[in-house]
């Protein structure tokens, strides 16, 4: 399917044939379902005007139609990495509720950690990284979309990091 908010049978060249995607269109999908859709790999092709973000085997000059489109490379990089992390459950929750240290991070059932402040934005942006640490292609697309002259100075502090050890 397009996207997990179409219910559309697609009229791209697809192996499972339409028939059959019509009868597993009216079950439920599974729990897996947001993660798949957003799982990727992703890529980032140039169209007119744009840099669309396109699932691999999809493409523009296919007929599909971009899942993000951006200005610039670096945007539409960013979401390619960004992307795989957004369908997942969250591996990092906040309690809502402050405790002697203040507000507890959970993971996984334990406390992993605790914030001074109330801050769920940290907690998602935590979540997102996690996601592109643990993916090779998403952690590509966030070095490319920082470019040269910042991948030279992380290479100095990451070496310098190394060779202490």
């Amino acid at each position: 399917m397009q996207g997990s908010d179409d219910s559309t049978i697609p009229s791209f060249r697809n192996i499972f044939t339409p028939e059959f995607l019509q009868l597993l269109g009216e079950r439920d999908e599974p729990p897996t379902a947001g993660e798949a859709d957003a799982a990727g790999p992703w890529r980032v092709e140039e169209i007119p005007g744009v840099f669309g973000v396109f699932r691999s085997g999809e493409s523009s000059p296919r007929g599909f139609r971009p899942y993000a489109a951006f200005s610039s490379w670096q945007l539409a990089l960013l979401a390619a990495a960004a992307l795989p992390g957004t369908g997942r459950d969250p591996s990092f929750r906040l309690d809502k509720e402050a405790g002697p240290s203040g507000y507890a991070v959970q993971s996984g059932g334990e406390s992993i950690g605790v914030l001074g402040l109330y801050d769920e934005k940290l907690i998602d942006a935590l979540n997102v990284l996690e996601a592109v640490v643990r993916s090779p292609q998403a952690l590509a697309d966030l070095l490319e979309a920082a470019g040269a002259l910042a991948l030279e100075r992380a290479g100095v502090l990451l070496d310098s990091r190394v060779s202490r050890e």
